[in-house]
């Protein structure tokens, strides 16, 4: 059905193939698909699609865009599931083209999207198609790498899931220039006292000389994220481009390419291949030398531990991912205008990349010394206090503007997202450890369902948890603005609020433009019933950790029914 060139016993290496060869060719592959963590630097491009300075009426809302994210984490589960056995039996390069021609591909279909103002198509082309080549492409390395590598498990998955924490730090560089390359600014029409403008159904209009036509209204607040500095004034909605298309289809191009090259460059090792000297550890008491089949794994209780564990670590972190660069905009862009702005966000993104790479190889290689149990233990008892401390350090900024707030949130975050890469990274060397080597590219991609639970979980909490915030502070807010002020402004009654606010005319950020002096500023704190929920689901997490031990012999299999590579390969 394939060529034979990519199928697996076509590319079995040669005795003196050099091993570390293999990681560069996961590298390649992991850091573009890493770039689905970059995600948040398209959230204000396309929440702004129409608007291109600020959200017009029409615009996608911020859920909606970032479900496109949680789409394509979902499916990157559920793909890895049922291509782990695949991927056993025709090995990496067949998996990893696949992976490459629907990454890539997904992100053409979803500029297409983006360019059409068809949501429906971003969502099929970057969350399903896109999701289809992040699962095939997350699993090609893992299997090949636990077997070439057998005396350093955990550095090993280290060296290749890095990449994918990795891949952000490389889009930072290509999204953000990209955007701006095709960004194309609205109609000005001047500031906002020099034009006539009127109020109808929430929004808000000009009246020019071909009629009236909508427009958005750029005020003191809204110029630190705008997408390119402009002036305060009002804009002609539909009459700009936010740039967001052509970065995807440029992106997709790109990626294709190098994944491509990337899969036809692995190599798996000879049946019974060992490093020279290699002993198998006996110190470690998770460790087995026993495999247990894929299908035996998941009627053991040590499968669904590991899935809890790697759920809740992942739906701690992911959902933050999702809106990073409008999260810290968001805290400290109104309490500290003069450092944090759009490009300063946007390097949260980049850096959040650069901790997670770390976290990633540095983690998974320290639990080769101290074990998989321990790491993990680290990981949620140090990562509960970490998230109950940020809702603090949000109050403090808006009650009192300091960088030294800006600063602990920083150092928090990032010591997170180390421990959130580190678990993706030693969850492959925890599952060899508990169940063997044999079937552990399989059960990965069993386990890696608890990533599309985590995307589901993380991302709602955050996005609805967010909005119930967002909501409540507009009402509060409103309430407390003298009513000839709010009509002034908004050209219209307090009455309409809810209809303004569905047209996003009124936002916290225009209120508080007109609010009493001495108003505190209510966005900072948009985020703290979220960060208490993920503290909780760590806490889960630790526990169903602290209950692990070894599986129980009746699940092992006997050495006889333990099929080679070559009789696996005949049997395909």
């Amino acid at each position: 059905m394939f060529p034979s060139l990519l199928l697996k016993e076509s590319i079995v290496a040669k005795p003196t193939y050099n091993r570390w060869l293999i990681a560069f060719s996961a590298l390649g592959i992991h850091l573009c698909i890493g770039s689905v963590y970059a995600w948040s630097l398209f959230n204000p491009a396309l929440t702004k699609r129409l608007g291109v300075v600020t959200s017009a009426s029409s615009d996608w809302t911020l859920s909606s865009v970032v479900h496109v994210f949680t789409v394509a984490i979902v499916v990157l589960g559920l793909t890895a599931a049922v291509l782990g056995k695949w991927l056993e039996r025709v090995g990496p390069r067949l998996v990893g083209l696949v992976a490459a021609l629907a990454w890539g591909g997904g992100m053409i279909v979803g500029g297409l999207g983006v360019s059409s103002g068809q949501l429906w198509l971003l969502y099929l082309g970057y969350g399903v198609i896109g999701g289809i080549g992040l699962g095939a492409g997350y699993i090609t390395p893992v299997s090949t790498l636990v077997r070439w590598f057998p005396d350093r498990r955990g550095m090993a998955t280290g060296i290749a899931i890095m990449g994918f924490g990795g891949g952000a730090m490389i889009a930072k560089f290509l999204v953000d220039p990209l955007i701006q390359t095709f960004y194309v600014a609205p109609k000005y029409l001047g500031v906002s006292g020099a034009v006539s403008l009127v109020t109808q159904q929430g929004k808000r209009f000009a009246e020019t000389d071909l009629g009236l036509v909508e427009v958005v209204i750029v005020g003191a607040n809204d110029v630190a994220k705008m997408l390119v500095p402009g002036p305060e004034g009002v804009y002609v909605v539909g009459s700009g481009t936010a740039g967001a298309a052509a970065t995807f289809i440029t992106l997709g191009v790109i990626y294709l390419i190098v994944m491509a090259l990337a899969a036809f460059s692995y190599r798996v090792p000879k049946a019974g291949w060992s490093p020279t000297g290699y002993v198998a550890p006996t110190n470690q008491k998770l460790v087995t030398k026993n495999d247990v089949h894929v299908d035996q794994a998941l009627r053991t209780p040590q499968f669904y531990q590991l899935w809890i564990v790697l759920c809740f670590n992942v739906a701690a972190g992911i959902g933050v991912i999702g809106v990073a660069k409008t999260m810290m905009t968001e805290i400290f862009g109104t309490t500290l205008p003069g450092v944090v702005d759009a490009e300063f966000a946007a390097t949260y993104v980049l850096m959040i990349s650069v901790f997670n790479l770390v976290g990633r190889f540095g983690w998974a290689s320290v639990s080769d010394y101290i074990g998989r149990k321990n790491t993990y233990h680290v990981f949620f008892g140090l990562g509960v206090l970490l998230y109950v401390s940020i809702p603090f350090m949000a109050q403090q900024v808006s009650v009192s503007p300091s960088v030294t707030y800006l600063v602990g949130f920083y150092a928090v975050t990032m010591l997170i997202f180390t421990m959130y890469g580190g678990g993706f990274a030693t969850i492959p060397a925890y599952i060899a450890d508990v169940f063997g080597t044999r079937f552990v590219g399989a059960i990965h991609g069993r386990l890696l369902t608890a990533w599309s639970t985590a995307a589901v979980i993380g991302s709602a909490a955050i996005t609805t948890l967010r909005q119930s915030s967002v909501t409540s502070a507009i009402e509060k807010l409103a309430a407390a603005t003298p009513a000839a002020a709010f009509e002034q402004e908004f050209g219209a009654p307090k009455a309409q609020l809810a209809q303004l606010v569905e047209a996003k005319t009124v936002t916290i950020a225009k209120l508080m433009e007109i609010a009493p002096q001495g108003t505190v500023d209510p966005t900072s704190s948009l985020y703290n019933s979220t960060m208490y929920l993920m503290a909780a689901l760590l806490m889960v997490a630790l526990v169903a950790n602290a209950l692990m031990r070894p599986v129980a012999a009746k699940h092992h299999m006997a050495a006889e029914d333990v099929p080679t590579e070559e009789t696996e390969a005949r049997a395909a």
